[in-house]
Formats: C-alpha cells, structure tokens, sequence
C-alpha cells in the first residue's frame, strides 16, 4: 500500500509549511524499511482513514493528521524511543517553516501519545490514541495478522522472552477500562478488542486469565 503524495502535500500546504511537503520521500523510504511488517505505509494509511471518519471530533484535525504521518517515521524494535525520535524529527521539519512555537509542542505531543504510556491531556490526544490503537478491534482475520506482523518485527526476540513481554502488553491493554476514549472508537472497536485481546493472551500464556 502506497502513502498519497497529493494528501500529505496538500496537508503541508494548509498547516502554512508547504516546504515539508517536499519530505514525502523522506516518509516514503521509511516506512518501506525492511524490517516492517505493520508499522509501514498500510498502518498509516489505515490510521488516516479512520481520521477522515473522526476529524470532525478534532480541536485541530491539521495537527492530528500531520502527527499521524509523522508517529511511526522513526521506528527500530531494538530501541525504546521511537516515538521522541519521530516527534524531534516532525519538530525539525516544522520549525523550518513559519509554524508557531506551540503548534509545534503540540504536534510533538501527540506523537507521544502513541507510546500509549500517559494519560491524554487533551481531546486530540484521545483521538489520536484512539486511531493508533483501532487495530486491537478490527475483525479476527486482521487482528491475526497484525500479531503475526509485530511478531515478525521482532523476529530476533527469542520465543520465550517475546511471549512473556508481549503478554505483559496485551494485560495492560485489558486493564484499560475503556481501552477507548472517545465514545465514537468505543462504540466501533470496545467489545471486539477485548475479545481479540482475550484471545492472544490465551494463545501466548494458555489461559485468557493468567
């Protein structure tokens, strides 16, 4: 799946930073890197359809789009801090364009959000969180996919170690009580993501509840 040159560009053009939509190469060769197989070009692609669907409950749809483009630009499974990465380099595109201060810091932000380790602080906070995390609630077949997807990024984790860390992810996301913010993304993807993530844990430990 291809990332659309037009949109990125156009959406340059309405943030007042027309020269970062001569990035779009940049975006392209990155998120093509070999060692994805989720958080590459479909993954962004997929999280912008369903902005289109929610940009209505924005406070600053420009900004939420342009921090989705930019929240996985930067992503090596052997490091930590992928998402502060991604945020300093969208932050260096902007700031050399006439972008003000604090559209840049917010933008930043809501490229943190993605690491899904804070609480949102605002209401674009909740819908980014939302979208990024809207594939723990897509039907099975997909879900499966996306597993086997993060697990072949990180291919070099032995087995036993893989299984153990990421059901320790998969309980964090089911102790989230709503996993989803915005009553929008509850009402989609709430009861069909638990039941996925139910399910992985059983597949990783044995047992749903363990």
């Amino acid at each position: 799946m291809s990332l659309n040159r037009d949109r990125w560009v156009a959406l340059c053009e309405r943030m007042g930073c027309p020269g970062a939509g001569d990035h779009f190469g940049e975006l392209e060769a990155a998120y093509a890197e070999d060692h994805r197989t989720y958080h590459d070009a479909r993954h962004v692609t997929e999280c912008l359809a369903l902005f289109d669907a929610l940009e209505g409950l924005c406070e600053r749809p420009g900004e939420v789009e342009f921090a989705l483009w930019l929240h996985d630009v930067v992503y090596l499974p052997r490091r930590s801090d992928n998402e502060e990465k991604s945020a300093e380099l969208a932050a260096s595109w902007l700031r050399a364009c006439p972008v003000a201060p604090a559209c840049v810091r917010r933008i930043q932000d809501l490229i943190l959000v993605t690491a899904h380790d804070r609480e949102p602080g605002t209401r674009d906070h909740e819908v980014l969180g939302d979208i990024d995390l809207h594939i723990l609630g897509a039907p099975p077949h997909r879900f499966d996919e996306y597993e086997a997807q993060v697990r072949a990024e990180y291919r070099w984790v032995p087995w036993p170690i893989f299984g153990r860390r990421r059901a320790e992810v998969v309980r964090a996301f089911l102790a989230r009580d709503p996993l989803y913010r915005t009553a929008e993304c509850r009402a989609r993807f709430e009861a069909s993501a638990r039941v996925n993530l139910r399910r992985s844990l059983e597949r990783l430990t044995g047992s749903a509840d363990r």
